[in-house]
Parts: structure tokens; sequence; C-alpha cells
């Protein structure tokens, strides 16, 4: 792939965020409306715990993340698609591409979700969903998702959809004033 192509590759996702939707959620764009939402899990703690954010404090932090989300989406430099509930039509978590080199045919996945959905298999549910996307329209060849190795819900949901570890890089990531440990996981296209 040229380097023309792979800027018409990028331009196609990053201007036109596509829903992904799955058995029980729907993966979309961040909306204004998505604040109370957004600031009812971003504002407890053991959410935000291996997060490089702090927990929202105030209803203006959960609006301020989303002007960031929307301003980024205007430039086409963002790939942060909101966790909704089909249930109840509510935004329950995020989950992003927050590094894709599009050269190299690889993306790093991150996420959050919900502590009041913790343990139901949601986060492995938009996460397979969200590398299907990666490995069928995206055309990676690699998915990684570099984790605190403290943080054993991860560890679990990473597991459970097929990514394997490759190693710990230590004291590799500033967390909270804090060098940490990351385990690095990934899962290749013919892992899938």
């Amino acid at each position: 792939m040229g380097r023309t192509e792979e800027c018409m590759n990028a331009e196609k996702f990053y201007g036109n965020l596509p829903s992904i939707e799955t058995e029980r959620l729907i993966l979309r764009g961040i909306k204004e409306s998505d604040a109370e939402d957004l600031f009812a899990y971003a504002s407890e703690p053991k959410v935000s715990r291996f997060m490089p954010w702090a927990a929202h404090r105030t209803i203006e932090d959960s609006k301020a993340f989303i002007t960031f989300v929307l301003n980024a989406y205007r430039q086409k430099n963002k790939l942060t698609w909101a966790i909704e509930l089909k249930t109840d039509r509510k935004m329950i978590g995020t989950i992003d591409f927050v590094k894709w080199l599009p050269k190299h045919a690889r993306a790093e996945i991150a996420y959050t979700l919900s502590d009041h959905h913790w343990g139901q298999g949601l986060t492995a549910e938009a996460v397979k969903a969200l590398a299907e996307f990666g490995f069928t329209e995206m055309q990676l060849n690699k998915i990684e998702a570099p984790i605190v190795p403290e943080n054993v819900q991860s560890q679990r949901v990473l597991e459970k959809v097929g990514m394997k570890l490759e190693g710990v890089a230590r004291q590799h990531f500033r967390l909270k004033g804090e060098l940490v440990d990351l385990a690095q996981y990934s899962m290749l296209k013919e892992e899938f």
C-alpha cells in the first residue's frame, strides 16, 4: 500500500466513524448528550484506577472529554466509539483504536466500561467486534493491547478474546505520576 493509499484509507475511517452492532451493544460515535452517562461511570475511582486519566469530579469534566473527542473527530484524528447498551440505550463505556499505524497494519486498542456492567462479558463483546472491524475493514494485521499487569480484569478480557501476552515492558509508562510496567498483549489477523 502506497503512502497516498494509506492516507485515503485513514481518511475513510477518521472522517466517518461507522456504527458497529453486536448482540447486546452498539459501538457508535460519542455525542454531546452522552455527558451524564459518561459521568456516571467516569466519576468512579475504581473505573479510572488503571487509566491515564483521573476520575471525573464534575459533569464539566465529562463534557470537556466529549468536546475533546468531538474536536478530534472534526480534525480526523480520533477513533473513539461509545459503547451503548441496547437494552436501555445508555453509554456504558468507550473503546478506541488509540494508536493506528496503517503503514504497519497495526493498531492499539483501549477500553473503559462502567463498573455496573463488569463481569457480564460486555467488554469482550466490544473488543471482539472492534477487532473484527479492524481486521476486515481497516486491513490490520495486528492489534495490540498494553495493560498494567495488576489489571487482572482486563487481562481476563484479552485472554478471553484470544490475545496473547508478548511480554512486559518494565517501567514503561507514567500512570498518575508513577512509572509502571505494561504487559503487552496482541492478536494477529490469522489468529482471530
